[in-house]
Protein backbone atom coordinates (compact mmCIF):
# COMPACT_ATOMS: atom_id res chain seq x y z
CA UNK A 1 0.00 0.00 0.00
CA UNK A 2 1.09 3.93 0.22
CA UNK A 3 4.11 4.68 2.31
CA UNK A 4 3.33 8.13 4.13
CA UNK A 5 6.09 10.37 3.79
CA UNK A 6 6.50 13.30 6.21
CA UNK A 7 4.06 16.46 5.76
CA UNK A 8 5.44 19.43 4.97
CA UNK A 9 4.16 22.20 6.89
CA UNK A 10 4.73 26.11 5.47
CA UNK A 11 4.03 28.72 7.94
CA UNK A 12 3.37 32.11 6.50
CA UNK A 13 2.85 34.80 8.38
CA UNK A 14 1.57 38.72 7.90
CA UNK A 15 0.49 41.75 9.55
CA UNK A 16 -3.11 42.18 10.03
CA UNK A 17 -2.53 46.43 9.75
CA UNK A 18 -0.97 48.10 7.14
CA UNK A 19 0.87 50.46 8.60
CA UNK A 20 1.83 50.18 12.67
CA UNK A 21 0.72 46.94 15.08
CA UNK A 22 3.49 45.12 14.68
CA UNK A 23 2.05 42.67 17.87
CA UNK A 24 -1.21 41.53 15.70
CA UNK A 25 -0.65 39.42 13.13
CA UNK A 26 -1.90 36.30 11.08
CA UNK A 27 -0.59 32.90 9.99
CA UNK A 28 -1.67 30.88 7.49
CA UNK A 29 0.21 27.23 6.96
CA UNK A 30 -0.23 25.39 3.42
CA UNK A 31 0.54 21.15 4.59
CA UNK A 32 1.62 19.16 1.52
CA UNK A 33 1.15 15.49 1.96
CA UNK A 34 3.04 12.96 0.09
CA UNK A 35 2.81 9.12 -0.50
CA UNK A 36 5.01 6.73 -2.14
CA UNK A 37 3.79 3.68 -3.96
CA UNK A 38 6.00 0.96 -4.92
CA UNK A 39 5.37 -0.71 -8.32
CA UNK A 40 7.18 -3.44 -9.18
CA UNK A 41 7.95 -4.44 -12.42
CA UNK A 42 5.84 -1.95 -14.22
CA UNK A 43 4.58 -2.52 -17.69
CA UNK A 44 4.44 0.27 -20.57
CA UNK A 45 1.10 -0.07 -19.91
CA UNK A 46 1.28 0.51 -16.30
CA UNK A 47 3.18 3.21 -16.51
CA UNK A 48 0.58 5.19 -19.45
CA UNK A 49 -1.98 4.26 -17.38
CA UNK A 50 -0.57 6.32 -14.51
CA UNK A 51 0.40 9.12 -16.78
CA UNK A 52 -3.44 9.48 -17.83
CA UNK A 53 -4.96 9.67 -14.49
CA UNK A 54 -7.17 12.60 -14.15
CA UNK A 55 -6.26 13.79 -10.75
CA UNK A 56 -8.33 17.12 -9.35
CA UNK A 57 -6.92 20.50 -9.10
CA UNK A 58 -4.02 20.37 -6.74
CA UNK A 59 -3.21 16.32 -6.63
CA UNK A 60 -0.07 15.90 -8.69
CA UNK A 61 1.45 12.60 -9.63
CA UNK A 62 5.37 12.70 -10.30
CA UNK A 63 6.57 9.32 -11.92
CA UNK A 64 10.13 7.97 -12.13
CA UNK A 65 11.71 5.03 -13.46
Amino acid sequence: GPIPLPTEKDIITILRAPHKYKDSREQFEIRTHKRLIDILNPTPKTVDALMRLDLPSGVDIEIKL
